[in-house]
Formats: structure tokens, sequence, C-alpha cells
């Protein structure tokens, strides 16, 4: 019996160890247990407790959540903290006027009194995680699986209340394997945060939406920032009187140099991965859902590059939402086209085959796939309606205003309304900044006529049959309507919406052309799909549940990792290039000639700036040169990363900050779905054109010598 244990631990360890060394984002508190030993194998000098450690100070110190969306590094002891441009880029833009572009210009605090705050920004350090599963699943014990998600964020209260009971921090519940697993989070967040410095957007931007998501890749995509804190060292709101904050761990940064097989690890807060979907939803993505967002999102983009192209000021202030638009629309038009060419809802089809196999007379997994079919043969008939409603009706600028008022229309009580009231005043400004009547009206036309043709007639809203009774065609008639909506509405002009703040009436709001097509749309989805869509969430959510628990136990000795859910996760692999067709080999490293050979004045995307050019020139590199004399920009790495990934530090194997993560390869946008490990590269920025950009280019020596630099 003893000999029998002995030889299945031996091969769990084995199993474990023959995975994909790039492959997997993995929980940093579970590292030692289940990859310290390959990581080590492939170059780590690190100790486990050097990478995560509650009691003392280790990597997880230095890695920041940067505003819920992207990741940061801090690399001095005074706080400073190095991210993507992308993910500065709206603080940048909102920071710039035509009279001081640092968006178009660049910027360098050349000392704490320079830099520039911006409010809402924060970030968020990991003080600790905690496996709940056992406490969660205990008060899950005979809840029905309508009640469940009710009943899961009162569990998550209990956890989190007494997580950070007497504390300043702030605590998370995370599911991890769909449910089968649940983790606490405790953070320590600040939202004082400062701009440092940034290169102009001609070099963070550099090749802008033709070489996004593309290597090879010669973009400076890099953003600085500083954490202050009040004089105890814990998160305060902005105060002049604030210090910079003295992190536990700040990294080391190297410019000692990379070479193909180097050992390489990420850390940072991936977005979202869907690595256990089925292949009726990897179908559905790639045949309807992704085509119609992308189609969506063209008509905005379309019209704002419009407005953009005619003025500096309106350019500055669409910047920042036109590059997050864009950014998706390539990668769902990138993630359809990588599921069809490497065949994964054929891959996904083959797994199931397995599963369905194995699960023959086992019970709760016999009827999974079945279940799950019967699910979406409900819900694709209905499929778009989401897509519509968030991609579309709210993708018009008018509609998201007008609909700022249903609170106070449907309001039960004075309070109610005057709260509604009250938060439009204080929105007011925001709400009309990045509105543009003209523009707006052609996106109404273009996604009206869109619903109208794609959404079957009998789901349409009601309104819809008011609006075509406007001409003698479709076109016509929408085209009529958006017309007499930006010349009536009292949300098309802010000055009619602030008079009408002053004086609200319900029955104004209820009679306004935009308000009622919104309240139409938004009702008809509410009342007549939503509950569809969340019994098809459901059934989706028990169903997967039961299909990640079957896979376990399908291949117990397979050690799998959980799906990315924005929480503190560590991918390991190496500095890799890649041969993406037939007769093309991609090297690991990019260098300054690139963007040279790239530079073209007439083209804003890859118009590099004359300063760039003149160092280059001069091939005054300094001491952030190759052997060879060259300036390195950019390498790839085979790291496991998604969205949220932006912006995280990219860390050799002696805990040195060695670049920063900012893109995928175009030929593995499928990676959400499924890890493909020929092609998944991650993109990053060279710590030495980082470096180089700060200290040569910017000049900021002040911050080049807050860091601690390892040559």
């Amino acid at each position: 019996m003893k000999n029998r244990i002995k030889a299945l631990v031996a091969l769990v360890l084995i199993s474990s160890l023959q995975l994909k060394a790039d492959e997997g984002m993995w929980m940093p508190l579970l590292l030692k247990k289940y990859n310290y030993e390959k990581m080590k194998a492939m170059g780590l000098k690190l100790t486990p407790e050097q990478l995560y450690d509650v009691n003392n100070s280790s990597l997880k110190d230095a890695i920041v959540w940067f505003n819920g969306g992207c990741t940061g590094e801090i690399i001095s002891d005074q706080g400073l903290v190095l991210t993507n441009h992308h993910c500065g880029y709206d603080a940048i833009a909102s920071l710039s006027t035509p009279q001081d572009n640092i968006l178009d210009n660049g910027f360098w605090a050349k000392s704490f009194a320079e830099e520039r705050p911006k409010p809402g920004m924060w970030v968020s350090i990991v003080q600790r995680m905690d496996d709940v599963t056992d406490k969660v699943m205990s008060q899950l014990q005979g809840v029905a699986e309508k009640d469940r998600p009710a009943k899961l964020q009162a569990i998550y209260k209990q956890l989190t209340d007494e997580a950070v009971k007497g504390t300043h921090y702030e605590a998370q519940v995370r599911e991890m394997f769909k449910g089968n697993a649940y983790y606490l989070f405790v953070f320590e967040k600040f939202t004082d945060i400062r701009l440092v410095g940034t290169p102009p957007q001609s070099i963070g931007k550099f090749g802008g939406d033709p070489d996004n998501w593309v290597w090879p890749r010669h973009t400076g995509d890099f953003s600085m920032f500083r954490i202050y804190a009040g004089k105890d060292g814990k998160p305060a709101k902005y105060s002049a009187d604030n210090v910079p904050y003295k992190p536990k761990h700040s990294l080391p940064v190297s410019i000692k140099g990379i070479k193909d097989g180097d050992y390489a690890m990420v850390y940072g807060f991936p977005g979202r991965t869907n690595r256990y979907e089925f292949s009726n939803g990897i179908q559905l993505a790639q045949d309807k859902v992704n085509p119609t967002i992308v189609a969506l999102r063209d008509i905005r983009l379309k019209a704002w590059k419009e407005v953009m192209d005619k003025s500096e000021a309106d350019r500055l202030l669409l910047s920042g939402t036109y590059a997050s638009i864009a950014n998706y629309w390539k990668y769902f038009i990138g993630q359809t086209e990588q599921l069809k060419r490497l065949k994964v809802y054929e891959g996904k089809v083959a797994d199931e085959k397995k599963f369905t196999d194995w699960a023959k007379g086992k019970g709760e997994f016999e009827t999974v796939l079945p279940n799950v079919q019967k699910a979406y043969d409900a819900y694709i008939p209905f499929a778009l309606q989401r897509t519509y409603l968030s991609e579309g009706l709210f993708g018009i600028g008018i509609s998201g205003i007008a609909f700022s008022m249903y609170g106070y229309e449907t309001a039960k009580d004075t309070a109610s309304a005057n709260k509604v009231i009250a938060m439009a005043n204080q929105n007011i400004d925001a709400f009309y900044e990045e509105f543009f009547a003209a523009a707006d009206e052609k996106i109404m036309r273009q996604i009206l006529l869109m619903y109208y043709n794609n959404i079957p007639k009998e789901q349409q809203a009601p309104y819809m049959a008011t609006i075509l009774k406007k001409g003698k065609t479709p076109e016509e008639a929408i085209n009529k309507f958006a017309a007499e909506v930006y010349a009536k509405s009292l949300f098309a002009n802010k000055e009619k919406f602030k008079a009408f703040l002053a004086k609200p009436n319900a029955k104004s709001i209820a009679k306004d052309p935009a308000y009622a097509m919104v309240k139409s749309f938004y009702e008809n989805y509410l009342n007549n799909y939503k509950p569809k869509v969340d019994e098809f969430n459901a059934a989706v959510a028990k169903e997967g549940r039961a299909y990640v628990k079957g896979l376990m136990e399908m291949n117990p000795t397979k050690t799998f990792y959980p799906d990315a859910n924005s929480s503190l996760r560590l991918t390991y692999g190496s500095v890799q290039g890649y041969e993406p067709k037939d007769a093309v080999k991609y090297d690991y490293i990019t260098t300054l000639d690139g963007v040279v050979e790239k530079h073209n004045p007439k083209d804003f995307e890859f118009n590099a700036p004359q300063r760039l050019l003149d160092l280059y020139n001069a091939k005054n590199f300094g001491q952030y040169a190759l052997p060879n004399g060259k300036l390195p920009v950019a390498f790839i790495t085979n790291n496991d990363i998604t969205g949220g990934n932006s912006g995280s530090p990219v860390i050799n194997g002696e805990g040195q900050l060695i670049g920063l993560a900012f893109d995928g390869n175009w030929e593995a946008m499928s990676g959400d779905i499924v890890f493909d490990e020929k092609y998944k590269r991650t993109i990053n920025v060279d710590i030495r054109y980082v470096l180089f950009l700060i200290d040569k280019y910017g000049q900021a020596e002040n911050i080049i010598n807050e860091m601690k630099i390892v040559r």
C-alpha cells in the first residue's frame, strides 16, 4: 500500500513537471506546491518565499493593480510606479490641453513638486490571499441554483467584512475553476496617484492601430506615476502634505541584457480568460457575437475619427476613449480569425467527445454536455440582444445621457428622484465633454439601421414601429428620426439639459424622443430577454462547474490552473522568437533601427519625433546599447498573459526587472480561450529602451537616480 501511494505521488509530480512552462496563469500562493521545481529548473534563482510571502517582503509587494484594468510595478523606494503608456493614456490625455499638450509633447517631472495629480486614479497592493473554499462551500449546501448568486454575494460580504475588520484594508473573494474553489484577497488601496513621466504618444503609441497586436513591434509603451501616502505611510486622500509611499519591496532594474532562451516571468493582474469554455460558446462567438461587436464599434470609430481629424482639442478629448474602443475592435477581429485558423472549435469538440465517453454512467457528469446543448439551443435565437444593447444602443452617446434619467422617471419617491437629479448635475460636464452631436447622429443612424436589419422583427423594441412610420423605407425613417432627436431632444444640448435639471419634470422626460427610444429598447431587453439570459447563464454556470470538476476527476494526475479573473497571478516561460508561417522567422528582439525604418512624417501613427531621430543619428545610446551598438526597443517571451497584464513587469530569474508586458501577438489572439504553445507570445518593452527615453530623451536624471540599476 505504501509503495502504491509513493508511486501515485511520483506520478502527480512528474505530470506537474511535464506541463508546458509557458502555459498557465498561476496563483502565487500555490507556486511552491505546484510550480517551483519546474521554475527552478528553467532558471529561477529565487526561493518560493521571495516570490510570495505574507509576513516578509517579497516580489508581490512591488506589484500593483493599476486603476482596475492594468498592472504596474514599484521600481523605487519612493513609490515610483512603472506601467504602460496605454494604461496611463486617459490620465495623460485629460491632463493635456492645446496650450500644454503633454500627450503629444511628453512630460518629465524634474522634482516631486512638478508631479501632476490625477483625481480618480488608484492602485491596490495585495497583502495576502487565503483559500476560503471550505467556508464558502459549507454555506452553499442545499442552496437552489437560482438562489446561488445572491447567496454567494452574502457569503462574500461576510468573509470580506471579517477579513478587514479593524483595518484600513479592502478585500474581495474570487471564484476559481468555475465555482469549484474560492479565494480571499486583501488589498491596501492608494488614491493619491501623480503623473511623473511619459514619452510623447509618437513614442508611447508608435505604430498605433496598424501595429496593434502585431510583432515585430517598436513601441515605447510606458508611463510613470507615483504613489503618495499620509505621513503615517497609510493611504490618504490627495493632500499637498502627503509624502511618497515607502513600499515593502521595489524591483531592481537590470540592464545586463537578455538573450534567446533566458528565463522570464510576468507578475500581474490578468483580466479574463475562458479556457474551459464549451464548444458551443466558441462557435457562437466566432460566427455571431464577435463580428457584431466589430461592426458596431467600427461605426463609432469612423464617426469619431472624422471629428478628431478636424480639431486638435477634440482629438485630445476623444483620444482615450477612441484608443480603448479601437483596441478591442481589433482584438475581436483577431480572435475570430485565429479561432478559425487554429480550429479551436474542432479541438473543443474532440475534448468534449473524450469527456462524454468518460462520463457515461457517472451521474452528474453524464448530463453536462447534453444540458449545455439544450441551453444553447434555447439561447442562440436571441443571443445578440445583449450585444446590441451594450455595444449598439449604449454606443450612441445621447442614449447614455438620456438613460441617466431612467431612475428619475421611474422613481417611487421624491428622495430617489432627487438623488438622480443630483447625480446628473454632478456628471453633466463629463457627459458632454466627449459628446459631438453631428458625429453622434451618424452613429445613431447606422446602429439603428443595423439593429433593424439584424434583429428579428418580432424581437425588436416596440419603439422601432414608431421610428419606421417616419419614412417610406427603413433607412429614410431612421434618418428622419435621428435628425428629429438631435434637433428636439433636451439631451442633445448641454444647456437644454442644464435647464431641465434646474426644473425637472417627468412629463418632459417621457415625451423626449431620445429618452422614449432608450426606455423602449432597455425595457424590451429587461422584460423579455434578460430573464432568458439569466436562465441561460445559470444553466451554463451550473454545467460549467460540473464540467471542470469532471475534468479534474478524469485527469487526476494533471495540475490545473484557474481562469484569469483580475486576481494576482504569475506566469513563467522564456525569451523566445517564433515562426508564424512558412519561410518566416521572427527574432526575439527589435531595435531602434526598426523605428527609423518605419518612420513616416506623413503618417501620424509612424511619425517619430525629431529628437529621437537625432539621438539615433548621433548613436547617443549611453549604457543602454547592445554589444553591437544598437539600442533594444522590445522583445518577446512565451509567457501566458491576457488583458489586465498590460504594464506587468517582466522579471528575470534573479527577481530583476527586464521589461514590461504590453501586448499579445496576432497569431495567438485566441489565447483567452485556448493556449497555443507554438504561437503564443507576449510583447514587452525592453527596460533599456525605457531608461534610455527617461535619461537621454527626457533628460530626467532625477528619475534614473531613484532606481536601483543592476549592470
